[in-house]
């Protein structure tokens, strides 16, 4: 399973399924707006369609992507209000959560299991089982009919005109055309009983296959179908393609001079007195099927039905036709404002070697590190670190640089001891700009380790070397978080955090959490008058942040329900209780984390954005554990529907 990238097998299905039933609403408008002219017209479209429903995959496969963009619908805060919390003791602890059951929704039968998380594979292999299943039908069919030609007996009775191999099959068959390359067509045995002017008109039946080309069209045209086998509108074009092209067979006779009140007889009596078999008609041309008979005798004895012929010629072109039109129609794909991400990673690995650019590794890693697919991010990140090395040398600052990410990736996965080791081999290259970021996260993990001495010697080589504000902003606020613990450094820290606020970016939400600890200081130091503009600043600043999260998630008022009324509210059936970060942990942060999430028809919640940030990595931490909640949907008129949700993950040291 760590092999195969389900996320884009997926959306290669997803597109396939939404550009094939696009194909055959096309293939039907057509049909529909060429109902007056002749079947054999028509039957070319219906060619048409199928012919480009089955290059669509491999076309998909291998012609360049044209992207085309996609609007993002972002949510609109709302309705219904949960919350849950996240204790932990203020030493750091190791063991991964624990996932429980709601209280007040205790888990009941019907909910997902873990399993469902493979649900991509499930409709992958669902979906080849049955294309696979019906193509064996088709094969089968073919290899039997083949068999019946090598040993049938020939068809002794007089026939005019004997033009093609006549083979005999038992009493009662339905006669048939088989054959791409040499066509044969099979009689029944009693077929030599019938009068001469039936064999006759049977046979320019047949004819009139062989002339057109349908045992080849009815070859690819089964063959797409078995690929879009869960598709109704699939089924209803074959089915429409099946009676037009025998109509277009008959309009060939008719135009022979036979009477069409006699040719309407005789397939009348050969339908009900004879039968296909279900085992062969896959691959082969039967004359007659009883549910077409009725629009066929219409058809045949309508004087005024167009029966101009199509040519070999036309049939070609319409096939040709198809496959380019789906060049152009297979490479489109839709465009998220996510980076696009190569669907074959070795592929990805391979041309960035090739051009020994390790920046087209580390922005694919990002977004599947943002997909919470991080053995992919890793597997990126390691062979972008090989390419580092091989241009830059194992002693660089590239190098260096590549280990930071690989340090932010485990720290992201809470593998802290993973982590600091890529840390420990960067700064081990030299205290550089490049390494500044994981002097500060060695600094805050002594921290949690309670080895305030190296903590703060790793702290002031980050700030020594940082050329980044924000990293200078987050190192003096950690010096001071360690140095507020002491009495004798109040003096120290005070001015650490001054520092701080002044290095880090006014409208970030790392400056809402450095001006709330600011506060707590001056509270413990008996300022409270200093600390409560400082409480009032953070706090304006986390509603500005709030309030422009929530004006990014207006566009989708219009698209997504809100709870009340005749739409019940969600009920929380199982969730994961959030763990606290190690930082925050460190730093004794406490809070509330508010989350903006859409409970969709199947249960889950996404997309989930922080409306209230607390930082020092708790946001993530109540981001993880909320997308492995299990809702009962939300239902409007007894159907499951999407509704928006607002979540409060509170955060408390004990």
């Amino acid at each position: 399973m760590s092999h195969w990238n389900e996320s884009a097998t997926l959306a290669f299905l997803f597109n396939l399924a939404i550009k094939g039933t696009v194909l055959f609403l096309i293939a039907f408008a057509g049909a529909f707006c060429l109902r007056r002219r002749s079947a054999a017209v028509r039957h070319l479209v219906w060619m048409g369609a199928f012919v480009a429903g089955l290059a669509l995959p491999p076309l998909s496969l291998s012609v360049p992507a044209l992207h085309v963009p996609r609007a993002l619908w972002l949510p609109d805060p709302t309705s219904f209000v949960t919350s849950t919390r996240a204790s932990a003791s203020e030493q750091s602890v190791s063991s991964p959560a624990q996932q429980v059951n709601s209280p007040a929704m205790p888990a009941r039968a019907g909910v997902k299991s873990t399993a469902w998380g493979e649900w991509p594979l499930y409709i992958t292999l669902l979906w080849v089982l049955g294309a696979t299943i019906l193509l064996a039908q088709l094969a089968f069919a073919y290899g039997r009919l083949a068999w019946a030609r090598r040993r049938a007996p020939a068809f002794d009775a007089p026939v005019n005109p004997p033009s093609i191999p006549l083979l005999q099959t038992p009493d009662g068959s339905m006669p048939m055309t088989f054959g791409v390359l040499r066509p044969v067509v099979f009689l029944p045995a009693d077929a030599a009983s019938w009068h001469p002017e039936r064999r006759a008109i049977v046979l320019r039946h047949e004819m009139a296959h062989i002339q057109r080309g349908d045992v080849l069209t009815h070859l690819v045209a089964r063959a797409s179908l078995s690929l879009y086998w869960w598709n109704p509108l699939a089924w209803r074009a074959w089915r429409e393609f099946l009676k037009d092209g025998e109509k277009a067979a008959d309009d060939l006779v008719l135009e022979t001079g036979v009477r069409a009140s006699d040719y309407a007889g005789h397939l009348l009596e050969i339908a009900r007195s004879m039968r296909a078999e279900p085992a062969t008609a896959w691959a082969a041309v039967a004359m007659a099927r009883r549910s077409q008979l009725e629009g066929r005798l219409l058809s045949i004895l309508d004087s005024e039905v167009s029966r101009k012929s199509a040519r070999r010629f036309s049939l070609l072109a319409v096939m040709a036709g198809a496959i380019l039109f789906c060049v152009p129609f297979a490479a489109v794909r839709a465009q998220s404002q996510d980076p696009a991400i190569a669907a074959d990673v070795d592929a990805t690995i391979r041309a960035a070697a090739a051009q020994k650019n390790h920046e087209i590794l580390d922005n694919a890693a990002a977004a599947f590190e943002k997909a919470q697919k991080y053995d992919t991010a890793q597997t990126l990140l390691t062979n972008g670190l090989k390419i580092r090395g091989d241009v830059s040398g194992e002693q660089s600052a590239e190098y260096a640089a590549g280990l930071v990410k690989l340090g932010d990736l485990e720290t992201k996965r809470n593998r802290n001891d993973e982590a600091a080791a890529f840390y420990t081999k960067a700064v081990s290259l030299g205290d550089r700009a490049e390494v500044a970021p994981a002097l500060v996260d060695l600094g805050t993990n002594s921290i949690g380790h309670k080895d305030l001495a190296a903590a703060a010697s790793f702290l002031q080589r980050a700030i020594a070397v940082s050329n980044s504000p924000n990293t200078t902003g987050l190192a003096y606020m950690w010096l001071a978080m360690i140095e507020q613990n002491n009495p004798e450094h109040a003096a120290e820290a005070e001015e650490d955090f001054r520092k701080s606020i002044a290095a880090l970016d006014p409208k970030s939400s790392e400056m809402a959490t450095t001006l709330n600890l600011f506060s707590v200081f001056l509270s413990k130091q008996g300022r409270a008058a200093e600390a409560e503009p400082l409480r009032t600043q953070a706090s304006s600043l986390q509603q500005t942040l709030v309030r422009t999260g929530i004006s990014e998630t207006d566009v989708m008022s219009k698209f997504v329900l809100h709870a009340g009324g005749d739409v019940t509210r969600p009920e929380l059936l199982r969730k994961m209780e959030p763990e606290y970060s190690e930082a925050a942990r460190s730093a004794k942060l406490e809070g509330t984390v508010v989350l903006y999430v859409t409970v969709q028809p199947d249960g889950s919640a996404t997309p989930i954005r922080v409306l209230k940030s607390l930082g020092m990595g708790l946001d993530e931490k109540a981001i993880e554990a909320v997308q492995q909640w299990q809702f009962k949907p939300a239902t409007k008129n007894g159907e499951p529907v999407a509704v928006v949700a607002t979540i409060e993950v509170n955060f408390r040291l004990l």
